[in-house]
């Protein structure tokens, strides 16, 4: 279901929508240009909680997964 706004968009935007919308509707290029800044903004968010996560690991971690690192690494010589 479509929802009938209005917005005020500054006068370049403006111009950028109806020189790319092609044979498309102006709001159907804008709706496809916010869709496309809506998962940008869901991939940074990600991006940014993917970092935190790894920062956040404790020394005892780092300590473990370098000697499965090196474990992983004299196993690999042998084959």
């Amino acid at each position: 279901m479509k929802l009938a706004k209005s917005f005020t968009i500054e006068p370049d935007l403006n111009e950028y929508v109806a020189t790319t919308k092609g044979a498309r509707s102006a709001s159907e290029r804008v709706n496809e240009l916010l869709r496309r800044a809506m998962l940008e903004e869901q991939y940074e968010k990600l991006e940014r909680e993917a970092a935190a996560f790894f920062t956040a690991a404790p020394k005892e971690s780092r300590r473990e997964v370098r000697s499965f690192q090196r474990a992983s690494l004299r196993t690999l010589s042998r084959d």
